[in-house]
C-alpha cells in the first residue's frame, strides 16, 4: 500500500514526557482520538484533552504494578490488522476491535536506570515489554501504521501531516519503522550487556552494540569512505559528550584523534600538575608535565614539533589564556580539556579552523569497559586496557640500581607507551617525552626512529645533543633480543622499563648490565594495534 493513510486513531504511552502536551494537543486539533495508558493519560488529563484508557478498550485494568495493560488483542490487533485484507477486518469487527493508526511510544529509561547505577530490583523493573512489543507490530505493519518512538520526531510527524492533509506516506512510516526497529534493537542490547555484566559472563553466546547517531560526516578516513558518528549513552568524559565552543564539524579522523589524546592525558591525574599530549594519527608525538599547563604544552611540544603542526592536543586541566595564545602560534585542528577559561575562548575565537572542545571532567583511566574491533565475518571484543603499574609493582633486574628520578621517567614514559601503537617505544626525561617510535613491525626499528626524532628536534632547537643521552625508554612489550637493548644504549639511554617475560630476558639483562644500563620489569604489556 504505497498511498498516503490517515490518521484517526492514536495510542500514546510514553515515558519520556518532554513536548508530549503540545504534541498530543496539535493532534487533538486534527480530530485525531487519543487512546493512553497510566502516566500518560494522567497528564493528557490534567492538560485539559480528552484521553481514552487502554483499559476501557481492552476491558481490562492495569495490573501487576503496570506490567500488564497493553498486552492484548484489542491492542495488537488494531496495530496489526492489514486494512486490506477482509479476513483481517471481519476479525476486527467480529471482535470489536479498532484500528490504531499511530502508535507514540518511548520505553522505560533502562538505559538511564543502569548509568546512575541503579540496583538490581530497579533495573529489571525498567526493563519495558509492553512498550517493544506494540512498536515491532506497528513497525512490522508499517504499510498502514506509522510509529513513533522519540520525541525528537514529532515535529516531524506534524510536519508530515500538515504535508499530506492529516495523512502519511509510505516513505515516511518506512523511516519510521526503521527508527522502531533499531530503537527495539538498541534496547535490548542495552539488557542483554547489563544481564551479562550481572551474572559475571564475560564472553556470552551473542553479544550486540548499539548506538544513537551524532552526526554524520562527510566521509571516513578518506573521501571515498561514508562515515558517521555514533555515541552509546556513556558518560564516560571524552569526545562523545564534549561541547564544542567553535570551529567546524569534526570529521572522522579528528574524532578518532581526539578521543586518543584525551584517553592519554587523563592518565596523568591533574592534582598532581599539568599535562599535555599531541596527537597526530591516533599516536603521541609530544606529551609532558609541567608546573603549569603553558609549560607541559612547550615542553610536549618540543619532542617533534614537526608532527605537531595539524595535531590534537588535549590538557588535563583548565586551559587558560596563556596557553591557548602558546597553541595559536601553529595550526591545531583541536584542543580538548575539561574546560576552558574566557581568555582561552576568545584567543582561539580568533583560529575560524580550530575546534575547542571541552568535556566537564577526565574519564577514570583505570574503569572496566569493552572495545570492540571489526574483522571480516565478525568483530573482536576486549575489555578496555585499564591496566596500570605503581612503582611498588617495578621488578628491578639490572645490577645498576635507577635513582628515584630514572624511576619517575619510567613510570611517565610507561604510561605514554601504553597509548603508543605497537612496537612502541618511548624516551622521556624529566617527564616529558623526547623521542617516540610507534607502530613499527621490529623493535629495533621503532627504537631507531625515537631516537632520529630526538636528533632531528636536537638540531632544530640548538642543543648541543640529542635528548636520548641521559633519557630512560619504555618498551611496550618485551625485547625479544638482545639488539633493542644495545640499539637504546647507543642512543644514550641509561634506564629501560619493559614488561619482562622473553624467553631471552637472561640474554637481555645481560646486556643491559654490559652497557650499564638500570633495567625494570612490570610484569605486565601493552600491546596496542
Amino acid at each position: 500500500m504505497s498511498h498516503p493513510v490517515p490518521i484517526r486513531r492514536a495510542l500514546i504511552s510514553v515515558s519520556d514526557k518532554t513536548g508530549l502536551i503540545d504534541f498530543a494537543r496539535k493532534l487533538d486539533a486534527r480530530g485525531i482520538e487519543i487512546l493512553s495508558t497510566g502516566g500518560s493519560a494522567k497528564t493528557l488529563r490534567e492538560a485539559g484533552l480528552t484521553v481514552v484508557d487502554v483499559a476501557d478498550v481492552t476491558g481490562f485494568p492495569e495490573m501487576m504494578d503496570g506490567r500488564v495493560k497493553t498486552l492484548h488483542p484489542a491492542v495488537h490487533g488494531g496495530l496489526l490488522a492489514l486494512r486490506d485484507n477482509p479476513e483481517h477486518l471481519a476479525a476486527m469487527e467480529a471482535h470489536g476491535i479498532g484500528p490504531i493508526d499511530l502508535l507514540v511510544v518511548n520505553l522505560y529509561p533502562f538505559e538511564e536506570t543502569v548509568a546512575k547505577g541503579g540496583g538490581h530490583d530497579d533495573c529489571i523493573e525498567n526493563i519495558d515489554i509492553g512498550g517493544p512489543a506494540m512498536i515491532r507490530a506497528a513497525a512490522k505493519n508499517h504499510a498502514f501504521v506509522t510509529v513513533i518512538v522519540d520525541v525528537q520526531d514529532y515535529d516531524a510527524l506534524l510536519a508530515e501531516l500538515d504535508a499530506n492533509d492529516d495523512r502519511t506516506t509510505l516513505a515516511f512510516r518506512q523511516r519510521q519503522a526503521q527508527i522502531a526497529y533499531a530503537r527495539t534493537a538498541a534496547y535490548d542490547a542495552a539488557v542483554s550487556t547489563w544481564l551479562a555484566a550481572a551474572i559475571g559472563d564475560e564472553t556470552p553466546r551473542r553479544r550486540a552494540f548499539a548506538g544513537t547517531l551524532a552526526q554524520p560526516l562527510r566521509y571516513g578516513e578518506n573521501p571515498h569512505q561514508s562515515a558517521a558518528f555514533y555515541v552509546t549513552g556513556d558518560d564516560r568524559p571524552g569526545v562523545a559528550t564534549a561541547r564544542q565552543w567553535q570551529g567546524k564539524e569534526l570529521s572522522y579522523n579528528n574524532i578518532n584523534d581526539t578521543d586518543a589524546a584525551f584517553e592519554l592525558v587523563a592518565e596523568f591525574d591533574p592534582a598532581q600538575g599539568p599535562a599535555c599530549a599531541i596527537i597526530k594519527h591516533a599516536n603521541p608525538c609530544g606529551v609532558a608535565r609541567g608546573e603549569t599547563a603553558v609549560e607541559a604544552y612547550k615542553r610536549a611540544f618540543d619532542c617533534d614539533r614537526t608532527s605537531a603542526f595539524g595535531g590534537i592536543i588535549a590538557l588535563n586541566q583548565t586551559l587558560d589564556g596563556a596557553t591557548a595564545e602558546e597553541i595559536a602560534k601553529i595550526f591545531t585542528e583541536v584542543v580538548i580539556a575539561p574546560d576552558a577559561d574566557e581568555d582561552a575562548k576568545r584567543i582561539f575565537a580568533a583560529k575560524k579552523n580550530l575546534r575547542l572542545l571541552t568535556t566537564g571532567g577526565l574519564p577514570d583511566p583505570q574503569a572496566a569497559g569493552l572495545a570492540f574491533r571489526q574483522v571480516a565475518g565478525g568483530f573482536l571484543v576486549q575489555g578496555r586496557d585499564n591496566g596500570h603499574v605503581a612503582l611498588s609493582d617495578l621488578k628491578v633486574v639490572s645490577d645498576r640500581q635507577p635513582s628515584d628520578s630514572e624511576l619517575g621517567d619510567m613510570l611517565f614514559a610507561w604510561t605514554v607507551a601504553k597509548h603508543v601503537k605497537s612496537n612502541a617505544i618511548v624516551y622521556a626525561r624529566d617527564l616529558a617525552t623526547v623521542g617516540i617510535g610507534a607502530g613499527q613491525m621490529s623493535r629495533v626499528d621503532s627504537t631507531r626512529i625515537g631516537r632520529r626524532k630526538s636528533e632531528d628536534m636536537a638540531e632544530a632547537l640548538g642543543l648541543a645533543q640529542p635528548l636520548t643521552i641521559g633519557a630512560v625508554v619504555a618498551s611496550d612489550a618485551f625485547f625479544p633480543f638482545a639488539d633493542g637493548i644495545e640499539a637504546l644504549a647507543e642512543a644514550g639511554a641509561k634506564a629501560v622499563i619493559q614488561p619482562g617475560g622473553s624467553m631471552r630476558d637472561d640474554e637481555v639483562i645481560a646486556a643491559a648490565n654490559r652497557l650499564g644500563l638500570a633495567m625494570v620489569f612490570t610484569g605486565q604489556r601493552h600491546f596496542r594495534h
